[in-house]
């Protein structure tokens, strides 16, 4: 019974490893939503991330059209701060292994 413990427990090890590692990109993704207003997802992008206008109002077209787009791109915390930030200015927004299919 030990010796299963233990191997349950490396597999457990392995998994959070392999779910945490730095080397891997994670992806933040803002979803569309029925209340907050194109132009103001525009200018949330443009504040949050210095994206130009052409580049946000894109970004914000491709959230309106196909239901979400990537908006940015780094490690794990960098990804949880982003998508707690556009949290606080309402936006629907998690974040994802870059490697997974959206």
């Amino acid at each position: 019974m030990v010796k299963l413990d233990e191997e349950v427990d490396a597999k457990v090890d392995e998994a959070i490893k392999e779910l945490f590692n730095s080397e891997k990109p994670w992806i933040t993704i803002v979803w569309d939503d029925p209340v907050n207003l194109m132009s103001y997802v525009t200018y949330v992008l443009m504040e949050l991330f210095s994206f130009s206008r052409e580049k946000a109002h894109e970004l914000m077209m491709q959230i309106h059209t196909q239901g979400k787009a990537v908006v940015s791109t780094g490690s794990r915390e960098e990804m949880e701060h982003d998508v707690a930030r556009l949290h606080e200015y309402g936006l629907w927004a998690t974040l994802q292994r870059g490697d997974q299919v959206i």
